[in-house]
């Protein structure tokens, strides 16, 4: 037995929405919107993103602030270090010499 009769393969969909308004009763319905909940879920994502783009671009800008800020240490480092280093060892060394 088959059941090909009691589904069959073209089934009528409705695509059109009937309203009130339509002289041949074809048209579209206005839809409710609840404007409230609208502005508040925009609001949301539009201060999600907002917050999203922020946090990267100041993760960015902190990320070439130390990068900068290192760099110009690390060379104040080289350059005074060792003229550091020359004087205590020389203040040392030569308070030792005088006194033996």
């Amino acid at each position: 037995m088959s059941n090909d009769n009691a589904y069959p393969a073209d089934i009528p969909v409705l695509t059109d929405v009937i309203t009130e308004q339509d002289e041949n009763g074809l048209g579209t319905a206005t839809p409710n919107v609840d404007h409230a909940a609208l502005i508040a879920e925009l609001q949301t994502q539009l201060a999600s993103g907002a917050y999203t783009l922020t946090e990267e671009l100041l993760h960015t800008a902190f990320a070439e602030l130390e990068a900068t800020v290192f760099k110009q240490i690390t060379i104040k480092l080289r350059q005074e270090l060792p003229e550091l280093i020359d004087r205590i060892l020389r203040e040392h060394l030569g308070d030792e010499s005088e006194s033996s």
